[in-house]
C-alpha cells in the first residue's frame, strides 16, 4: 500500500477550487456526525497545510480556511510572517518538537497538538511566560504501538496528564493519535477507540481534558464515529502532495 489517501482531492488552483473541496469534507464530516448521532458542528476541521506556500494558502483562506495546520515549526513560522496581514488566522503544530524551538511555538501558535514529554512542557512555559502567553496544547498518545511514531503509551497517559497543571500557560484542551495506516477499518477504528477510552480515564482527574484529536483524510468518519472533536484534513482540501507523508512524517500521518 502507498501512502497516499486514495480520498486525496484534485489539487487546487484556484478559490473555487478550494471552495469546493471544503465543501465536500464538510459534508462527509456533516455526514459522519449524523451517523454517529453527533451534534452538527460538533467537529472541528483543522487543515493540514504543510507544503503548501503562502500564494496557494491565500485563495484556501479566502475560500474559508481559517486554521493551519503545520509540523514543521519553522515554516509554520514563516507563513505566520508572510501571511500576517490576514486577520484571525489560527496556527496549530501539529508535529513533534524540539524543546529548542519552543520559542517559536510560543511566539506564534495558538494551538500545539504534540505534547508528549516533561521537557517540551518545561520549555514551552519558560517560553510563553517570556511572551506572555498562553497555548492550547493536546497530549499525543501513541495508540498504534509503532516504534516510528511519537507520543507516549496509553498507559503513561494519566500520569503524565497529572503533572501538566504546573504548567500553568499551558491549556491542556485534550489527547491526539496517528492511527495505523492500514485498509483494516476495524484495527484504525481501535485506535482511535483506544484514545477516547484513554482521554474518559484520564478526564476524571483533570475535565479540562475532553477534546480528541484524531482522524485524517482518508478516515476521518471512522474517527468521527469514535468521539473525534478535531479531524486533520490536508490531501482532501489541497490534493496530493509530491512527496509522500512518510517524508514529512516519522510513520505516516496526514
Amino acid at each position: 500500500m502507498t501512502d497516499q489517501h486514495p480520498s486525496a482531492a484534485l489539487h487546487a488552483q484556484t478559490q473555487a477550487d478550494f471552495a469546493a473541496n471544503l465543501a465536500s469534507v464538510r459534508a462527509r464530516i456533516a455526514a459522519a456526525e449524523a451517523a454517529a448521532g453527533r451534534e452538527p458542528g460538533s467537529v472541528r476541521l483543522l487543515p493540514v497545510t504543510k507544503t503548501v506556500p503562502s500564494e496557494r494558502l491565500r485563495l484556501a483562506i479566502a475560500a474559508g480556511v481559517d486554521w493551519l495546520g503545520e509540523n514543521k515549526v519553522q515554516e509554520a513560522a514563516q507563513k505566520s510572517e508572510e501571511l500576517a496581514d490576514i486577520p484571525g488566522l489560527k496556527y496549530s503544530v501539529i508535529g513533534h518538537l524540539q524543546t529548542n524551538k519552543a520559542k517559536y511555538v510560543a511566539r506564534f501558535a495558538d494551538e500545539f497538538q504534540a505534547l508528549d514529554n516533561l521537557r517540551q512542557a518545561e520549555a514551552l512555559q519558560r517560553r510563553l511566560e517570556i511572551e506572555d502567553r498562553t497555548l492550547d496544547v493536546f497530549v499525543q498518545v501513541n495508540t498504534s504501538g509503532e516504534e516510528s511514531k511519537f507520543g507516549m503509551p496509553p498507559e503513561a497517559a494519566a500520569q503524565f496528564a497529572a503533572q501538566l497543571p504546573a504548567y500553568d500557560r499551558l491549556n491542556v484542551k485534550g489527547l491526539m493519535t496517528l492511527a495505523i495506516f492500514s485498509s483494516d477499518h476495524d484495527a484504525v477504528r481501535r485506535c482511535f477507540r483506544k484514545l477516547r477510552m484513554v482521554r474518559d480515564a484520564v478526564r476524571e482527574q483533570d475535565e479540562r481534558i475532553a477534546e480528541l484529536s484524531m482522524g485524517m483524510s482518508g478516515d476521518f468518519e471512522l474517527a468521527i464515529a469514535e468521539g473525534a472533536t478535531v479531524v486533520r484534513v490536508g490531501q482532501g482540501i489541497f490534493g496530493a502532495r509530491a512527496l509522500p507523508d512518510s517524508h514529512y512524517w516519522p510513520g505516516f500521518a496526514q
